[in-house]
């Protein structure tokens, strides 16, 4: 299966075929049969709100053919009474429906998103090294309250429309069946039309939505690379690029709005004819008086009760095009699968050891093989020196470590127990990684230290500061630990942000310590310092040092080279 996946993630994927988009709404409604309940009582206000609307022109009648046309005050008085309490009864039922509708349908879509990020995080590094992060947040926003919007809005909608027409429809017939008639006439002609119209709705609204992506994803990128593009003076160019693509979206954005007016005027305009019809032979009726005037109103009233009904239906038919568009750029997230699986019963680490042990480790990227036998024992706090060619599959060995892959073949013990047996929030606890590039988020300083042991007591965060030497230049902040590092860290320095990935790795406390070209960002004395630090804090746990630098490697008990898939023990540096 890992194989498929990462065949299909170098070649980019293909087209579901229409089972996945029965898969993908049955998982759609999957987030909505959790609130029937909350959705049946929007339903049944939303049907007792319709009866009283359907209730008025029929009251209107009364008004013109038993009270003002026959003389009789106090019926006028009554028929307005009670048409004052049906839209005092009605306004209090649609506030009470608004705001449980707006509540159900906000859970429905926090649910969505979230079950897809949680998804999303389960997914290894070769799934965002092929999607773009534009793409994804313009999936994660704009296409899941799309699908939202369509699970809840639009089932509501079909709902409270088809009582409502079916209302008018049968009070219609019991004013006029001749008049009733000529109104339904036209109607054939407007779904005709619709469906005419249905594969332009979804290929314009397709076109959009990947220019929208885009442009997402052009923005982040870009935004993210700011003071590079500066530093290169590729400002025009850039913004050359930004408008190149907002004519792309403008010209699909104009296509699809012309194609969604269409769809729109035409049936509007037969309705209009079919009112003027209703108007020309209604009148003629009156005045023959073989139709009172209050009937003939009443009668227009429905017509224009079961139009705005058969506009909505018909629309929704536009709109099902656009959700089914949206449910399948979610779909295409949603089908990615985890290439690992946390265990059933998950085996216990015993003791403080942190041996690491490769047996015979295989493992590839698609047709190519990155690890073609791997070995090597680590002995509890020894440190290891690795090197390596860039592409040599450093990184991958480390990955391999924290259980983002499985092996195609060998395993990986820790303290004598396989990977795939320890649970996997345990196992990346207790194998801590330092990168070249600190990951630090929007927040306090306070928050990115802690972010790696959310349990952490502030006394035990600040002791791992202390230790680290992040209290140093932490004190000169303008608000201490509480100051905002900046967005991606940008208000730090480098060899600070070390400092707080080795303050983080402290407050983790692994069995193993892997420094990714940790240091390869500072200076050398800078790198002294960091290393100094490592050796002093984590003298006693397992280390893994990945280094292309003499300097860093030095002191190291073993070195180990990753050449042709296989791990070669190596002369150290003197």
């Amino acid at each position: 299966m890992r194989r498929s996946y990462l065949r299909q993630s170098i070649s980019g994927g293909s087209t579901p075929p229409a089972a996945d988009d029965r898969a993908a709404l049955r998982w759609l409604f999957g987030f909505v049969q959790p609130h029937r309940g909350r959705l049946a009582l929007v339903v049944l206000v939303a049907l007792v709100s319709t009866a009283l609307v359907l209730l008025q022109p029929l009251l209107t009648k009364f008004l013109i053919d038993d009270g003002i046309l026959a003389g009789d005050f106090r019926t006028v008085v009554l028929v307005c009474a009670a048409m004052l309490a049906v839209a005092l009864v009605g306004a209090a039922l649609g506030g009470l429906n608004r705001y449980q509708h707006v509540a159900v349908s906000a859970d429905i879509l926090f649910a969505l998103r979230l079950a897809l990020f949680r998804h999303l995080q389960r997914l290894p590094p070769t799934f965002y090294a092929r999607w773009r992060s534009g793409d994804l947040l313009a999936r994660l926003d704009g296409d899941v309250a799309e699908i939202q919007r369509f699970a809840v809005d639009a089932l509501l909608a079909a709902i409270s429309a088809t009582v409502g027409l079916i209302g008018a429809l049968a009070l219609m017939l019991a004013l006029s069946w001749q008049l009733s008639l000529i109104a339904f006439v036209l109607l054939p002609l407007e779904f005709l039309f619709l469906r005419r119209m249905r594969p332009r709705v979804e290929t314009t609204t397709r076109a959009l939505r990947e220019r929208g992506s885009d442009l997402a994803a052009f923005l982040v990128e870009r935004v993210g690379a700011m003071k590079f593009t500066q530093s290169v003076a590729a400002e025009e160019r850039e913004a050359s690029g930004l408008d190149a693509l907002q004519g792309r979206f403008r010209r699909d954005l104009v296509r699809q709005q012309m194609t969604g007016y269409f769809t729109g005027a035409v049936p509007g305009f037969l309705t209009t004819a079919s009112n003027a019809l209703i108007f020309v032979i209604g009148g003629w009726l009156v005045i023959q008086g073989a139709l009172t005037l209050g009937t003939l109103i009443a009668f227009t009233a429905y017509l224009g009760r079961a139009t705005g009904p058969v506009q909505s239906l018909l629309g929704l038919y536009v709109a099902t095009q656009r959700a089914l568009v949206s449910l399948r750029r979610v779909g295409e997230l949603h089908r990615e699968r985890p290439l690992v699986t946390p265990p059933a019963q998950p085996k216990a680490l015993a003791g403080r050891g942190g041996a690491v042990r490769f047996e015979h480790v295989r493992f590839g990227y698609g047709a190519g093989q990155v690890l073609k036998g791997a070995d090597i024992a680590i002995a509890p706090g020894e440190k290891v020196g690795l090197i390596g060619l860039s592409g040599a599959g450093k990184t991958t060995l480390i990955d391999l470590l924290q259980r983002h892959y499985d092996p195609d073949g060998g395993r990986i013990l820790l303290d004598g127990v396989d990977l795939r047996e320890l649970d996997l929030a345990e196992l990346r606890r207790r194998v801590a990684v330092v990168a070249q590039d600190t990951v630090l988020l929007k927040g306090s300083l306070l928050d990115n230290l802690r972010y790696a042991a959310p349990d952490a007591s502030e006394a035990d965060i600040r002791a791992a500061a202390h230790r680290a030497e992040v209290d140093a230049f932490a004190s000169a902040l303008p608000q201490g630990y509480a100051s905002d590092v900046g967005t991606a860290g940008s208000a730090l320095s480098g060899g600070q942000r070390q400092r707080i990935a080795i303050a983080r790795a402290l407050l983790q406390d692994p069995l193993v310590l892997v420094l990714d070209e940790a240091t390869s960002a500072v200076d050398q004395v800078t790198e002294a310092r960091i290393i100094e630090a490592v050796d002093t804090l984590f003298g006693d746990r397992t280390r893994l040092v990945i280094s292309h630098r003499p300097a860093t490697l030095r002191g190291v008990d073993r070195l180990i080279e990753l050449a042709d898939g296989r791990l070669i023990e190596r002369p150290r540096a003197a």
